[in-house]
């Protein structure tokens, strides 16, 4: 006999990336970054005391907010840390989304979304993107024809890399009756020169709400720490009712305000995976794999059809080397290839020699 919600039995769960075992696999799959948090980081956690871990952390992540609030220049109330990206996506919808009610996003993207919203026993709408990977242009219509609650939006544009204008993003919300939840885990890689900010946002706007991850950009993606960036009537709700009462630990806490701190060392490594990203790109292109340009840190590569693109994931298995294949209609001939280091991104290219010369 089964226990469980019907909802829940009716579900598929959630399929990660492969997590190898072997330390000498090349991880190419789950889009972290390449290199080691930062010196600032080691000193935290060396300092840290046994001693602390007898109490309870603080319950809101103050000094983190606080030095958050001030890296944004924004108030602290604008700010609610969690326990990764995906315990701030349960939050939304556990305090915007009745069960029933709808959510969406536009497709293909982040699976987990559809994950969590069957969880909480809510229906997910999918709305195709332009074959360019652009949003479509009646985005707000069909949403509001559809009575959606909160839509997903990740930006830059997961598993394309394509990066959204913050004034596309700022019409879509201004129409849009719902939450917009904008989901910026891939933004500390966006060129620089490309201005990028929808931080205003959300001093216009009472319904976005602005998704940051400490995982790819400040290489902590063990260590399970994101932010919500929003407006107050947002934030509040979910810090005071809906969050875990103690949802992040002293650890975590003290590891994220040390990397904050240390943001000269996080741009430099920002900076090394774009310039190795360029390479890479221009490499995979050399090898006949359609690569369109990328602002986050993975490129999504075409294999030609006389390849086989799973063929040539097992391929790259094989070798030791994991990049990410979604056996998903638009994304079968296609392999997300996170940005290594610049050995790591040589022994790619090596491989996939061979295996597109068969």
């Amino acid at each position: 006999m089964s226990y469980e919600r019907p909802n829940v039995q009716a579900m598929h769960g959630y399929t990660s990336g492969e997590q190898p075992d072997q330390p000498d696999v090349i991880k190419l799959n789950t889009n972290e970054n390449p290199y080691p948090p930062g010196p600032a980081v080691a000193r935290a956690l060396a300092a840290l005391q046994v001693e602390s871990l007898r109490r309870y952390p603080p319950p809101t992540a103050m000094a983190l907010r606080k030095a958050l609030a001030g890296m944004h220049a924004i108030e602290v109330d604008n700010i609610v840390v969690t326990n990764g990206g995906d315990e701030l996506l349960r939050l939304l919808l556990a305090t915007f989304v009745a069960p029933e009610e709808c959510v969406a996003t536009a497709s293909p993207s982040y699976s987990l979304y559809e994950v969590l919203a069957a969880a909480h026993g809510c229906s997910m709408k999918h709305y195709p993107l332009n074959t360019d990977w652009t949003l479509p242009l009646n985005l707000a219509a069909q949403l509001n024809a559809d009575k959606v609650k909160l839509c997903f939006i990740v930006n830059p544009h997961a598993p394309s890399g394509t990066l959204y204008p913050a004034q596309q993003l700022a019409a879509l919300a201004r129409s849009f009756k719902g939450v917009l939840v904008i989901d910026e885990a891939y933004v500390n890689f966006v060129d620089p020169e490309l201005h990028y900010d929808a931080l205003p946002l959300i001093r216009e706007l009472d319904n976005v709400l602005l998704l940051r991850s400490f995982s790819k950009g400040y290489s902590l993606a063990g260590l399970r720490m994101a932010y919500g960036i929003g407006a107050k009537s947002l934030v509040n709700p979910m810090q005071y009712k809906t969050k875990d009462s103690y949802n992040t630990d002293i650890i975590a806490q003290t590891l994220a305000l040390a990397a904050v701190g240390d943001q000269d060392y996080a741009a430099s490594t920002w900076q090394q995976v774009r310039q190795q990203r360029a390479v890479l790109r221009a490499a995979l292109q050399d090898l006949g794999l359609a690569t369109p340009p990328s602002q986050s840190n993975f490129l999504l590569a075409t294999v030609p059809p006389s390849h086989q693109a799973e063929r040539i994931y097992g391929g790259l298995k094989t070798a030791g080397i994991l990049v990410r294949y979604f056996k998903l209609p638009g994304l079968d001939d296609k392999l997300r290839i996170t940005i290594g280091t610049p050995e790591e991104n040589r022994r790619l290219l090596l491989a996939l020699q061979p295996l597109l010369q068969h």
